[in-house]
């Protein structure tokens, strides 16, 4: 094409980005998507659909930014893929602008569309938002469906998740592999021991679905979670296909949340092999001994972490407000309004303890002194965050919090004691599922 000259005929550039994304090259994708000279909106789809599907959400938000400033206007194919980046990156107010802007179009609604605004609205803990755009869908799939239960599931509805299941039977629509992961899912985080059988025995014998290691890691986390960890380990050990670092991940969890350490070796040697430079299982571990006042173990895997240059992510939290995210980690002082929000930070604790609040120092992992350890918790990137959320976040919207890690059971309990004392609706979707903290009580019903 380059030795004829067609390349730059925008029919044949619009396909080689088509073609090289899909390849999941966007480096060639890009360098052919730079020479087309005049862009449209195939040209800014192929290009903006690409990195979506290739995981750059943030890449795709820019290059979508630069379209609407070009003058092109959005078709329904980038605005599925725009919105669901923003699902992957949880920006509700970017996807609820694209949202608006896609009404004021007057470009008629698609399946494609209508799915991508449920399972943002469901990604962003909005359920109100994504049960309305269902409702309105004249036409809905499996995957409709599917984003719905899992969104109900993700946010600590499990048996109206498992309702939903119901509807979708009875309205004649098949479950695929993706739905019965939200089911499962569903019924670990409501602890539906029985019923997550009953489906997984489904999946196999009524729907020919065989079970992949997503299934079986939300089989695993289903017993686990509910303190079988015996049968758990027994699930595992007779899994149909080799589990993999996902699957000893949720059990090694399990045995941390009943603090069987026995086990939890077990299922740590075997991700050193499988994973060898994660930190998670090294992390994982160190915490567990932490907590049952062995030191010296837990220094011992700290070393053996840093002879193999094996770094742990650190933990951050962040909110989306007025377009710009806040990001926080912990007793971090980087931010521009940081000596306000610590301010703000000291007299939540403050006002918390006097109502009954008490720091759990389990959860401070480090051999320090009492106060040193109630200090170290007290300015967590989770309470950091809540605290600028009081400050600049008007009464009566609710406080949205990401967190790239599990949020930590201090943590929790302070968010509930928080949420009763101001009033205020706190939504803190962690690594696992949202949680919804209302007058002092938790979506989750403490079953994380």
């Amino acid at each position: 094409m380059i030795k004829t000259g067609f390349q730059g005929y925008n029919l044949i550039g619009n396909a080689l980005v088509d073609m090289y994304a899909k390849q999941g090259d966007l480096s060639y994708a890009f360098k052919v998507f730079n020479t087309i000279l005049d862009r449209d909106v195939i040209s800014w789809t192929s290009a903006v659909t690409g990195c979506a599907h290739n995981g750059s959400h943030e890449e795709a938000l820019k290059l979508f930014c630069k379209m609407r400033n070009s003058g092109v206007e959005p078709d329904q194919v980038i605005t599925s893929s725009i919105l669901s980046s923003c699902a992957e990156l949880a920006l509700l107010e970017f996807g609820q602008q694209v949202h608006a802007n896609f009404m004021k179009s007057g470009l008629q609604s698609s399946l494609l569309v209508d799915n991508s605004l449920v399972t943002m609205y469901a990604n962003c803990g909005c359920l109100e938002e994504a049960d309305r755009v269902f409702k309105s869908m004249a036409n809905r799939n499996v995957i409709t469906w599917t984003a719905l239960i899992v969104g109900y599931a993700q946010n600590g509805k499990g048996k109206e998740s498992l309702g939903l299941y119901d509807q979708m039977i009875l309205s004649g629509i098949k479950p695929d592999f993706i739905t019965f992961i939200g089911l499962l899912f569903a019924c670990s985080h409501a602890g539906l021991i029985d019923q997550g059988c009953r489906y997984f025995e489904s999946m196999i014998n009524v729907h020919g679905i065989r079970p992949g290691p997503d299934h079986y890691a939300c089989m695993v986390d289903l017993l686990g979670r509910a303190g079988k960890l015996l049968e758990s380990e027994k699930l595992l050990d007779e899994m149909a296909v080799e589990p993999g670092a996902t699957v000893w991940k949720v059990f090694l969890a399990a045995c941390r949340k009943h603090g069987n350490i026995d086990l939890a070796k077990k299922a740590a040697s075997v991700l050193f092999k499988l994973t060898p430079q994660d930190a998670v299982p090294y992390v994982m571990l160190s915490n567990m001994y932490s907590k049952a006042g062995k030191w010296e173990d837990a220094a011992a895997v700290r070393k053996l972490m840093k002879s193999k240059c094996i770094s742990k992510e650190p933990g951050y939290s962040w909110l989306e407000m007025n377009g710009k995210v806040h990001r926080f980690m912990s007793e971090d002082r980087s931010h521009p309004k940081s000596d306000q929000i610590y301010l703000r930070t000291s007299e939540v604790m403050g006002l918390i303890k006097n109502a009954g609040y008490v720091p759990d120092v389990n959860f401070a992992l480090h051999d320090i002194n009492l106060e040193g350890k109630e200090q170290g918790l007290a300015y967590h990137s989770e309470k950091l965050a809540v605290a600028f959320g009081l400050l600049y976040v008007p009464q009566g919207a609710p406080i949205r919090i990401y967190k790239n890690l599990r949020v930590c059971g201090d943590c929790h309990t302070a968010m509930k004691f928080i949420s009763k004392m101001f009033c205020r609706h706190i939504i803190l979707r962690d690594s696992n599922c949202f949680h919804h903290f209302r007058d002092g009580t938790c979506s989750c019903r403490d079953y994380y």
